[in-house]
């Protein structure tokens, strides 16, 4: 049986909860997603395992969590791995790329990936998105708006503002 690494660490936005391997960053919870259960969907999600608290791939997710959101982080260098269908992958791949203080649009990331008329498949892809924060969703909009995020439009809005984009 596979040892899964966890951790949570609170912070001024609110609880953060990550999972791990020994080797790959794979679960970001935001604030706002229930502590009890947390344990359970990470076995949802990954498999059977063994649940381990702690894990050094976790503390360095949560160092750097730390320092995006005081200000002194733009990209993030833990390592991670994707679990999803194979154009989920692509697209999240694609959003991985978007910088800190920018944005594209759904339908941006879906011409990039030769499907101009995937914006949904691209909506969908980002709500599946394990690796919130790392894998930078948030920063993925509408072409007439701010779009939807899994945390709430409110909190996408507080992360944008955070990047210095205001016009959302």
């Amino acid at each position: 049986m596979k040892e899964l690494f966890i951790h949570s660490f609170k912070t001024k936005w609110g609880t953060f909860r990550t999972g791990s391997t020994n080797k790959y960053l794979l679960s970001v919870e935001m604030p706002g997603d229930s502590i009890e259960t947390f344990d359970d969907r990470i076995v949802e999600k990954f498999g059977d395992c063994q649940i381990v608290k702690g894990g050094l791939i976790n503390k360095q997710a949560e160092k750097e969590i730390r320092a995006y959101l005081g200000g002194r982080l733009k990209k993030f260098t833990v390592k991670f791995d994707i679990k999803a269908a194979p154009f989920q992958k692509k697209v999240l791949k694609e959003v991985a790329r978007i910088p800190f203080g920018q944005t594209k649009s759904y339908g941006e990331i879906a011409a990039i990936l030769g499907n101009p008329r995937a914006s949904r498949a691209v909506g969908t892809a980002n709500a599946k998105n394990c690796l919130p924060l790392i894998i930078p969703c948030h920063r993925v909009v509408g072409c007439n708006g701010i779009g939807g995020y899994g945390g709430g439009i409110s909190l996408k809005r507080k992360l944008l503002l955070h990047e210095g984009i205001g016009r959302y």
